[in-house]
């Protein structure tokens, strides 16, 4: 258990403060860096996940709709809408005056 080849973590920032989120991540880099262990993380806060990630998978209702290096990732117009929060503009989305959003599923 020392030195493990991989390490799987399931939503390791649920229910933390701001700052012990960063703090989490900021370990499971440094345990990739330093050890060259290899960890599959599962997480919903998918901006602090690709921003330590090397590659990540998006997944809807246990389907896997998208892969890529996470920089791909990171600058996909779909990805930043749907699950970081930034319109195509660049600006932060905010969805206070909507009554319903529905998401437009352009993957499937």
């Amino acid at each position: 258990m020392a030195h493990p080849k991989l390490l799987l973590l399931d939503e390791p920032s649920l229910g933390l403060a701001p700052l012990l989120v960063k703090e989490i991540f900021q370990i499971i880099k440094k345990i990739n860096e330093e050890q060259g262990t290899t960890l599959l993380v599962v997480e919903q806060n998918a901006n602090m996940a690709l921003q330590i990630a090397h590659y990540g998978y998006v997944m809807e209702n246990g389907k896997i709709v998208m892969e890529s290096d996470a920089e791909a990732l990171r600058e996909n117009p779909d990805v930043k809408e749907f699950y970081l929060g930034t319109a195509a503009s660049g600006a932060l989305k905010s969805y206070k005056n909507v009554k319903a959003y529905k998401r437009r599923k352009r993957w499937l």
